[in-house]
């Protein structure tokens, strides 16, 4: 039976540049950072969450991707249609006021929803990832 979920993969343009965004921005913690011939395996996670990695992947041609649809994929994530997750916070304003002081980029503002107050962020290569405050 599956127990729990400990990797996701996040598809990033630059993966230097992804992990300075969600380290630097977010204030996610590196969990592992090694080479493996020519390929940087990255992952990053909150630091509430030390079980989650997530998988800062490059977009490029590979054993398990070929180049057009790496290329189809980035046109996806460029046009910031791809939807990757949901992070949750206890205070949906307080975090999104602070994360647009970082210059972190929104497509909404919070805003009540039946599920709690929902912001949507956008990560430096186009992922947008919902911000949730659930109902107390």
């Amino acid at each position: 039976m599956i127990q729990t979920l400990s990797h996701m993969t996040v598809y990033v343009l630059d993966q230097e540049a992804a992990r300075q965004f969600y380290v630097d921005k977010l204030g996610f913690e590196v969990r592992a950072d090694m080479t493996m011939g020519t390929f940087r395996w990255l992952t990053v996670g909150p630091k509430a969450q030390p079980n989650l990695q997530m998988v800062l992947m490059p977009l490029a041609a590979s054993p398990a991707m070929d180049a057009a649809t790496a290329e189809a994929l980035k046109g996806v994530i460029q046009s910031r249609a791809l939807g990757v997750g949901i992070f949750e916070t206890d205070d949906c304003q307080d975090t999104y006021e602070q994360l647009k002081k970082k210059g972190v980029e929104f497509r909404s503002p919070p805003t009540q929803r039946p599920y709690g107050i929902e912001a949507v962020l956008l990560d430096n290569s186009g992922n947008w990832f919902s911000l949730v405050q659930r109902p107390r």
